[in-house]
């Protein structure tokens, strides 16, 4: 399998565009600042927000500000390198090069979805467009160049897929159940709204989760589990994904703990996951024939 039919010219325009974009917005975020300070401000739900008070972050909740600046380091000193290193050699022709490239490009879009529905409007919502809409069709066009049914012959048969396969399902799942944790007991005892609204409109990470991302994630690690052409593409393109979110995950846990917050028992889990997912990742690239 080569590189034949990646859109070179269009990945040309979308992934510069990209990352300039998302280099633009973090860069903005983690080194702004000005604003009043932390202040408290009433919900429509009757609840005493603390707001972050400074910086491109200063209209939201305390928590989930600094939990956006952990990630905006991830995404600029970690997911902005990788993007960069794997479009370069993708076009080279490497396989394991475009798989990397597609399960990055899928965090920037995760990514910038959640900002643009989530983040108070501010100065870079215009780079929030770019990057998600850049990100967006770079991730389409370079799923649709591979070459599915091929993809089984230029991998090791020794690579434990329904091992990797029922990891994935298995995080997939227990992330589910986490928010699912966070939706039902209120709903339950008649309260409706979690706490973990503020002020907020809706659960957002939880909402895309549990209607997209996580299904997706399901999908993938049954296909695997069963050594389907389409389980090798979905997926190491998606244990790819989950190795930059998960350690933008372990970088948010860290800035709340920072931050004063109780952060158990996630800090355990989600640095096993992340291990979990780079390991699957590397075994499976490194499955992959290196003349592919």
């Amino acid at each position: 399998m080569t590189s034949a039919r990646l859109p070179r010219t269009a990945l040309a325009v979308l992934v510069p565009a990209l990352a300039a974009s998302s280099a633009l917005a973090a860069s903005w975020a983690l080194w702004s600042s000005g604003g009043p300070g932390p202040s408290e401000h009433l919900s429509v739900h009757g609840r005493t927000v603390v707001l972050y008070g400074q910086g491109l972050y200063r209209h939201m909740s305390a928590d989930v500000a600094v939990q956006g600046l952990a990630q905006d380091y991830v995404t600029l000193f970690v997911a902005l390198p990788v993007l960069l290193v794997a479009w370069r050699r993708a076009i080279g022709g490497s396989l394991r090069a475009r798989l990397v490239l597609a399960g990055t490009l899928g965090y920037f879009f995760l990514t910038y979805l959640f900002y643009l529905a989530m983040a108070f409007y501010n100065a870079m919502f215009l780079a929030y467009v770019v990057a998600l809409g850049t990100a967006f069709f770079a991730l389409t066009l370079t799923m649709l160049s591979f070459e599915v049914a091929c993809l089984p012959a230029v991998i090791d048969p020794r690579v434990p897929a329904r091992l990797i396969g029922g990891f994935t399902v298995s995080v997939a799942a227990a992330i589910g159940l986490l928010w699912l944790g966070v939706v039902v007991p209120p709903l339950a005892d008649g309260t409706v709204v979690p706490e973990a609204i503020a002020h907020y409109t809706t659960l957002i990470v939880q909402g895309y989760d549990l209607a997209l991302f996580l299904p997706i994630g399901i999908t993938s690690g049954v296909l695997l589990y069963r050594r389907a052409p389409a389980g090798f593409l979905l997926g190491t393109v998606n244990l790819v994904f989950l190795s930059i979110l998960m350690l933008a995950l372990v970088a948010k846990l860290i800035a709340m703990a920072m931050a004063g917050a109780s952060v158990m028992p996630a800090v355990v889990i989600i640095p096993v996951f992340w291990l979990g997912a780079v390991a699957g990742a590397v075994t499976l690239l490194g499955g992959v024939a290196p003349n592919a």
